[in-house]
């Protein structure tokens, strides 16, 4: 016998949530299948905590020392306690739009609602082609504030 640890899993699934995940594999292989360029229409949505720091150059950091001193010692760099979250879209190309959400403020329905929003607006100005044909997927996360009500009327009247 031998003793192991735990394996860290993102979520436990449930067999029902196994089967739907295996149903929108199949489709969307089904989907790439028949149009090759399936994957070119998606644009994901993604958070990310931004943390900021005030790194030292090389050159600044350099310091005068004589030959019997001993060389000066450095400590590495801790996180700041600036914190600030990013939302970001992106497509196979690369950026569509992004937002530095304000301290303070919580991604709730109504935020996320004006963040779509103005996502809509910036595929509109950089996505012609996408905007045109309306042929566009958005993927996010399931979280409370992306599955709200409301989100989910702007986006099934918006198509």
């Amino acid at each position: 016998m031998k003793r192991v640890a735990a394996k860290f899993v993102p979520r436990l699934l449930s067999e029902d949530q196994r089967a739907s995940c295996l149903d929108v594999y199949r489709e969307m292989k089904d989907q790439l299948k028949t149009g090759p360029d399936f994957l070119s229409k998606i644009i994901t949505g993604d958070e990310s905590w931004c943390y900021g720091f005030d790194p030292e150059t090389k050159q600044q950091s350099r310091q005068w020392k004589n030959g019997s001193s001993l060389r000066p010692k450095k400590t590495r760099q801790v996180k700041s306690y600036v914190k600030t979250m990013l939302i970001c879209f992106f497509d196979i190309k690369g950026l569509v739009h992004f937002e530095f959400i304000p301290q303070g403020q919580t991604v709730n329905q109504q935020f996320y609602f004006e963040v779509l929003k103005r996502l809509r607006d910036s595929v509109r100005r950089k996505c012609t082609k996408f905007w045109r044909s309306g042929e566009w997927l958005l993927h996010h996360y399931n979280v409370p504030a992306h599955t709200a009500l409301s989100v989910l009327q702007f986006l099934t009247k918006t198509g």
